[in-house]
């Protein structure tokens, strides 16, 4: 979720840079640089922490480097300090540098054989091994030297090189994720985000996956990475303003978070999950200690609880151990019983949230073992437990909670596999297959959110209706729970979010003609009760919108609407049939007129009881 700015032009660089990364800023916050080409060679400056300690360490302009690049971090791969900042040198940090959006995935095995040839490592990050690479490829040729290392990585990533034997010239490669040029007079740019340069050029060009951008102060250049051959992408004007550039288009920041899950759960699965392979380093515990846990708990609260719901459901199903998924106000006045053989995870998207902070402490010193999942590194939590596993999503903006749900439970779904791997409980085979499918999430979740979908039909229909009650079975329910709170959220709409199995207990009395009830009715062991719930609820009259895995036709019988999500095994599901409900809340709250990325009453982090 790093920001990447380049710049070659006759203009003085260093303030292009710093003005683009000012609007990179939403990307990544943890540190920041820049590399300017001077006649000696590459001069750099690097902070942590916010970017007006870099323009602070950069000082007044004087530069009059035409050529440079810029970075703003969130950090995955080390720490937040100045050595692991981008730009990234070589062994020669005065010939070449590099900034990278991303993760490399074989940066283990890449690190080992670069440290045999003699390379020396100054950070400890997986951005690095790109840079020795490109080291070891160049002989003269830059485009020649990416398009070699390119074939050498596996990942997600988008990395420019700037070289001082090569004035006025900067080199790009993307790999599914994001890089445009911005082609200006006697100017180019290069960016993750066309919002670090559209104050100085509103005409963008848009490489694709695989491509080789080379830009100097007159001309773009585009090869395949792989052929060599030579690209040709169109120049767009873009028309936003500035607002919308920072939104990237998209009307509102929870409408571009909500996009941005693809990404966000691509990165957190990252090197985590290779060819069938699991690294959990993050866990902090040794497979003998994994393999003896008696008992697992979860402290949440809001967003982060039903993510934590999901996760009891998979972990007890695949590892075999007890989950108890806990709401954190409650848990740290409960007396709760823990020992040394529990395992209590916290999950905080800020890290900030003071409930489950609290919890975490109570956990330690009553022994447990303590790990937090949480978006924010360095923030409260990380200091106040024992291990730390990191979703990647960037900053999100919106209050109400999107991005960070399908990456908490992406993780979750991580050390499940881990804790099953460990204790024996599935076959090897099995867990490989699950990984794979995990791995291929982000396609899904991208698949369902480029389809076509009759979302904004049913919310013109329902947009001004008093009340709606969400049902869900099994893996389903913590869905059916996180649908209903975006709709509460934003729409301030009462909702009640029920096990479908309970709703004959008393919220059936609720129903009446035309009663929305949404249903999460994917595909899992108990489908043929949740047809059964669908029934009794038409038999009141309700208005079924379901939601449903795809080719599944028998729900049309049942069901007045329905919204189709990709196939995957059952307890993935909960990660792309929440996508439809998040996309539903929002819609029905924009019918609404209400600002959705400010909810009334609300806050972003809870730091108060």
């Amino acid at each position: 979720m790093c920001g990447i700015i380049g710049y070659v032009g006759r203009r003085a660089s260093k303030p292009l840079l710093l003005q683009g990364l000012k609007r990179l800023e939403y990307r990544g916050y943890d540190s920041a640089g820049i590399a300017l080409l001077e006649e000696g060679g590459l001069d750099y400056t690097r902070a942590v922490g916010p970017l007006d300690n870099l323009a602070a360490a950069a000082g007044p302009n004087g530069s009059t480097s035409s050529t440079g690049l810029g970075h703003t971090r969130w950090a995955t791969h080390g720490g937040v300090t100045e050595a692991n900042a981008h730009p990234l040198t070589a062994c020669d940090d005065r010939k070449l540098a590099i900034v990278m959006n991303g993760i490399v995935e074989n940066y283990r095995e890449l690190r080992e054989e670069l440290l045999e040839k003699g390379h020396s490592y100054t950070s400890e990050t997986d951005a690095e091994t790109i840079v020795h690479l490109l080291e070891d490829a160049y002989d003269g040729d830059l485009v020649a030297a990416v398009r070699a290392v390119y074939a050498k990585l596996e990942g997600h990533f988008t990395f420019v090189v700037i070289h001082h034997d090569h004035p006025n010239h900067l080199v790009g490669v993307r790999h599914q994720t994001p890089m445009v040029v911005g082609v200006g007079d006697g100017e180019n740019f290069l960016a993750s985000n066309l919002a670090a340069f559209l104050s100085e050029t509103r005409r963008v060009q848009f490489p694709d996956d695989g491509e080789v951008v080379s830009i100097t102060p007159e001309r773009v250049e585009i090869v395949d990475a792989v052929t060599g051959a030579a690209v040709e992408r169109d120049i767009v004007e873009i028309d936003w303003d500035d607002d919308a550039a920072e939104r990237s288009g998209y009307e509102t920041f929870m409408l571009k978070e909500i996009y941005e899950q693809p990404e966000g759960v691509a990165e957190t699965i990252g090197d985590r999950v290779r060819h069938g392979h699991l690294v959990l380093e993050g866990l902090g515990m040794t497979e003998d200690e994994l393999k003896h846990l008696r008992r697992i708990v979860v402290v949440a609260c809001g967003t982060s609880y039903h993510a934590g719901v999901v996760g009891r459901y998979a972990i007890e199903e695949w590892a075999r151990v007890p989950v108890e998924p806990d709401v954190a106000s409650e848990w740290i006045y409960r007396n709760p019983v823990i020992d040394p053989g529990t395992l209590v995870i916290g999950i905080s998207q800020s890290g900030e949230t003071r409930d489950t902070i609290q919890a975490m402490k109570l956990a330690r010193e009553q022994g447990a073992r303590t790990v937090a999942i949480t978006n924010m590194m360095g923030s409260q939590i990380t200091r106040e437990v024992d291990s730390v596993l990191y979703t990647r999503t960037g900053l999100e903006v919106g209050v109400a909670a999107s991005k960070t749900f399908t990456a908490q439970t992406a993780l979750l779904f991580l050390i499940g596999l881990k804790l099953a791997q460990c204790r024996g409980t599935l076959p090897e085979s099995e867990v490989e297959f699950i990984l794979d499918e995990v791995y291929d999430l982000p396609e899904k979740m991208q698949r369902f959110l480029d389809g076509d979908h009759p979302i904004e039909e049913i919310a013109q229909r329902f947009h001004d209706r008093a009340f709606f009650l969400y049902l869900g079975r099994h893996i389903g329910l913590p869905v059916a729970l996180e649908g209903a709170l975006k709709l509460k959220e934003i729409s301030y709409i009462p909702t009640e979010a029920y096990s479908a199995g309970e709703m004959k207990h008393g919220p059936i009395a609720l129903l009446e003609e035309g009663t929305p009830v949404v249903v999460v009715a994917t595909r899992i062991h108990v489908y043929d009760k949740i047809v059964s719930n669908i029934q009794e609820t038409r038999a009141r009259g309700a208005h079924v919108i379901a939601i449903a895995t795809d080719g599944n036709e028998d729900i049309q019988h049942h069901a007045d609407d329905v919204i189709y999500v990709p196939k995957s095994p059952a307890f993935l599901q909960a990660a792309l049939a929440v996508l439809p409900l998040q996309l539903l809340a929002y819609r029905i709250a924009r019918l609404r007129g209400l600002n959705v990325d400010q909810p009334r009453n609300l806050a972003k982090t809870v730091t108060v009881e």
